[in-house]
Protein backbone atom coordinates (compact mmCIF):
# COMPACT_ATOMS: atom_id res chain seq x y z
CA UNK A 1 0.00 0.00 0.00
CA UNK A 2 1.00 3.60 -0.52
CA UNK A 3 1.24 5.37 2.85
CA UNK A 4 -1.47 8.01 2.49
CA UNK A 5 -3.70 9.67 5.09
CA UNK A 6 -5.99 6.70 5.72
CA UNK A 7 -3.42 3.96 4.99
CA UNK A 8 -2.70 3.14 8.65
CA UNK A 9 -6.40 2.59 9.37
CA UNK A 10 -6.82 0.23 6.42
CA UNK A 11 -3.53 -1.50 7.23
CA UNK A 12 -4.83 -2.27 10.73
CA UNK A 13 -8.10 -3.58 9.28
CA UNK A 14 -6.27 -5.81 6.79
CA UNK A 15 -4.01 -7.17 9.53
CA UNK A 16 -7.10 -8.17 11.52
CA UNK A 17 -8.12 -10.22 8.48
CA UNK A 18 -4.80 -12.04 8.64
CA UNK A 19 -3.10 -10.20 5.77
CA UNK A 20 0.54 -9.11 5.73
CA UNK A 21 0.64 -5.37 5.09
CA UNK A 22 3.55 -3.45 3.63
CA UNK A 23 3.39 0.31 3.25
CA UNK A 24 5.66 2.47 1.11
CA UNK A 25 6.27 6.22 1.32
CA UNK A 26 4.58 7.91 -1.69
CA UNK A 27 7.83 9.52 -2.92
CA UNK A 28 9.42 6.04 -3.17
CA UNK A 29 6.61 4.87 -5.45
CA UNK A 30 6.92 7.70 -7.97
CA UNK A 31 10.17 6.57 -9.69
CA UNK A 32 8.51 3.24 -10.58
CA UNK A 33 5.54 4.79 -12.39
CA UNK A 34 6.23 4.36 -16.11
CA UNK A 35 3.29 6.31 -17.50
CA UNK A 36 0.58 8.75 -16.49
CA UNK A 37 -0.53 8.61 -12.86
CA UNK A 38 -3.64 6.51 -12.22
CA UNK A 39 -4.62 3.78 -9.76
CA UNK A 40 -3.57 0.91 -12.04
CA UNK A 41 -0.15 2.45 -12.74
CA UNK A 42 0.36 3.17 -9.02
CA UNK A 43 -0.58 -0.41 -8.07
CA UNK A 44 1.85 -1.82 -10.66
CA UNK A 45 4.62 0.50 -9.42
CA UNK A 46 4.02 -0.48 -5.78
CA UNK A 47 4.15 -4.21 -6.68
CA UNK A 48 7.42 -3.70 -8.52
CA UNK A 49 9.00 -1.51 -5.85
CA UNK A 50 7.96 -3.48 -2.75
CA UNK A 51 9.81 -6.57 -3.98
CA UNK A 52 13.17 -4.81 -3.83
CA UNK A 53 15.19 -5.96 -0.77
CA UNK A 54 16.54 -2.46 -0.08
CA UNK A 55 13.10 -0.81 -0.05
CA UNK A 56 12.32 1.11 3.14
CA UNK A 57 8.82 0.46 4.42
CA UNK A 58 6.60 2.48 6.73
CA UNK A 59 5.67 0.62 9.94
CA UNK A 60 1.92 0.38 10.57
CA UNK A 61 0.98 2.72 13.41
CA UNK A 62 -1.62 2.01 16.07
CA UNK A 63 -4.41 4.43 16.98
CA UNK A 64 -2.54 5.63 20.10
CA UNK A 65 0.62 6.30 18.10
CA UNK A 66 -1.34 8.29 15.54
CA UNK A 67 -3.06 10.26 18.33
CA UNK A 68 0.31 11.23 19.85
CA UNK A 69 1.66 12.27 16.44
CA UNK A 70 -1.46 14.31 15.77
CA UNK A 71 -1.04 16.17 19.08
CA UNK A 72 2.61 16.91 18.28
CA UNK A 73 1.76 18.17 14.80
CA UNK A 74 -1.08 20.34 16.14
CA UNK A 75 1.28 21.85 18.72
CA UNK A 76 3.93 22.38 16.03
CA UNK A 77 1.38 24.18 13.84
CA UNK A 78 0.29 26.38 16.75
CA UNK A 79 3.90 27.31 17.61
CA UNK A 80 4.60 28.03 13.93
CA UNK A 81 1.52 30.27 13.63
CA UNK A 82 2.34 32.14 16.86
CA UNK A 83 5.91 32.67 15.68
CA UNK A 84 4.71 33.84 12.27
CA UNK A 85 2.29 36.27 13.93
CA UNK A 86 4.97 37.66 16.23
CA UNK A 87 7.44 38.05 13.34
CA UNK A 88 4.81 39.63 11.09
CA UNK A 89 3.79 42.08 13.80
CA UNK A 90 7.36 43.10 14.59
CA UNK A 91 8.28 43.36 10.89
CA UNK A 92 5.27 45.37 9.77
CA UNK A 93 4.54 47.43 12.85
CA UNK A 94 7.95 48.04 14.38
CA UNK A 95 6.91 51.65 14.76
CA UNK A 96 3.14 51.87 15.31
CA UNK A 97 3.27 55.62 14.71
CA UNK A 98 3.42 55.00 10.94
CA UNK A 99 -0.34 54.43 11.22
CA UNK A 100 -2.36 57.27 12.70
CA UNK A 101 -5.10 54.97 13.96
CA UNK A 102 -6.15 51.36 14.34
CA UNK A 103 -8.55 51.94 11.45
CA UNK A 104 -5.60 52.77 9.17
CA UNK A 105 -3.80 49.58 10.23
CA UNK A 106 -6.91 47.45 9.57
CA UNK A 107 -7.28 49.07 6.14
CA UNK A 108 -3.58 48.49 5.38
CA UNK A 109 -4.00 44.81 6.28
CA UNK A 110 -6.92 44.50 3.87
CA UNK A 111 -9.50 43.79 6.59
CA UNK A 112 -11.95 46.42 5.28
CA UNK A 113 -14.46 46.08 2.43
CA UNK A 114 -13.64 47.39 -1.03
CA UNK A 115 -15.54 50.52 -1.96
CA UNK A 116 -17.27 50.93 -5.31
CA UNK A 117 -19.29 54.05 -4.68
CA UNK A 118 -20.66 56.55 -7.16
CA UNK A 119 -23.60 58.94 -7.50
CA UNK A 120 -23.87 59.32 -3.75
CA UNK A 121 -24.52 55.60 -3.31
CA UNK A 122 -22.10 53.64 -1.14
CA UNK A 123 -21.44 50.09 -2.28
CA UNK A 124 -19.19 47.85 -0.20
CA UNK A 125 -17.77 44.62 -1.60
CA UNK A 126 -15.43 41.93 -0.32
CA UNK A 127 -12.40 42.80 1.79
CA UNK A 128 -9.54 44.38 -0.14
CA UNK A 129 -6.88 41.84 1.00
CA UNK A 130 -4.10 44.42 0.82
CA UNK A 131 -0.96 44.48 2.96
CA UNK A 132 0.71 41.57 4.76
CA UNK A 133 -1.08 38.37 3.72
CA UNK A 134 0.46 36.30 6.52
CA UNK A 135 -0.59 38.70 9.27
CA UNK A 136 -4.10 39.06 7.83
CA UNK A 137 -4.46 35.28 7.56
CA UNK A 138 -3.37 34.71 11.16
CA UNK A 139 -5.72 37.40 12.48
CA UNK A 140 -8.63 35.78 10.60
CA UNK A 141 -7.66 32.29 11.89
CA UNK A 142 -7.54 33.66 15.44
CA UNK A 143 -10.91 35.38 14.99
CA UNK A 144 -12.43 32.16 13.64
CA UNK A 145 -11.23 30.30 16.74
CA UNK A 146 -12.58 33.04 19.03
CA UNK A 147 -15.96 32.90 17.30
CA UNK A 148 -16.16 29.17 18.02
CA UNK A 149 -15.61 29.89 21.72
CA UNK A 150 -18.22 32.66 21.67
CA UNK A 151 -20.78 30.25 20.22
CA UNK A 152 -20.12 27.66 22.93
CA UNK A 153 -19.58 29.84 26.02
CA UNK A 154 -21.45 33.11 25.70
CA UNK A 155 -20.45 35.81 28.19
CA UNK A 156 -21.38 39.47 28.61
CA UNK A 157 -18.02 40.53 27.11
CA UNK A 158 -18.94 38.76 23.86
CA UNK A 159 -22.10 40.80 23.39
CA UNK A 160 -20.73 42.64 20.34
CA UNK A 161 -19.90 39.47 18.43
CA UNK A 162 -23.13 37.76 19.53
CA UNK A 163 -25.29 40.68 18.35
CA UNK A 164 -23.42 40.72 15.02
CA UNK A 165 -23.91 36.96 14.57
CA UNK A 166 -27.66 37.44 14.92
CA UNK A 167 -27.69 39.72 11.85
CA UNK A 168 -24.71 38.74 9.68
CA UNK A 169 -23.18 35.52 8.28
CA UNK A 170 -20.39 33.94 10.40
CA UNK A 171 -17.67 34.58 7.78
CA UNK A 172 -18.41 38.30 7.78
CA UNK A 173 -18.40 38.38 11.59
CA UNK A 174 -15.03 36.58 11.58
CA UNK A 175 -13.47 39.30 9.41
CA UNK A 176 -15.08 42.03 11.56
CA UNK A 177 -13.58 40.39 14.66
CA UNK A 178 -10.15 40.20 12.97
CA UNK A 179 -10.49 43.90 12.11
CA UNK A 180 -11.27 44.69 15.74
CA UNK A 181 -8.26 42.67 16.96
CA UNK A 182 -6.00 44.51 14.54
CA UNK A 183 -7.19 47.83 16.00
CA UNK A 184 -6.58 46.55 19.54
CA UNK A 185 -3.05 45.48 18.52
CA UNK A 186 -2.38 48.97 17.15
CA UNK A 187 -3.66 50.62 20.36
CA UNK A 188 -1.50 48.38 22.57
CA UNK A 189 1.65 49.11 20.54
CA UNK A 190 0.97 52.80 19.97
CA UNK A 191 0.31 53.45 23.66
CA UNK A 192 3.03 51.05 24.88
CA UNK A 193 0.74 49.44 27.43
CA UNK A 194 -0.67 46.01 28.24
CA UNK A 195 -4.07 44.99 26.94
CA UNK A 196 -6.94 45.48 29.39
CA UNK A 197 -10.30 43.93 28.64
CA UNK A 198 -13.21 46.32 28.99
CA UNK A 199 -15.61 45.49 31.81
CA UNK A 200 -18.90 43.95 30.74
CA UNK A 201 -21.77 46.39 30.33
CA UNK A 202 -24.69 45.98 32.65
Amino acid sequence: MEACGSAHHWARELKLLGREVRMMPPHYVKPYVKRGKNDAADAEAICEAVGRPSMRLVPVKGTEQQSVLMRHRTRSLLVRQCTMLANALSATITDASQFKSGRQLAAWLGLVPRQNSSGGKERLGRISKQGDRCLRQLLVIGATSMLGVVNKNRTANDAWAISLLAKKPPRLVTVALANKRARIAWAVMARQESYKDRPARA
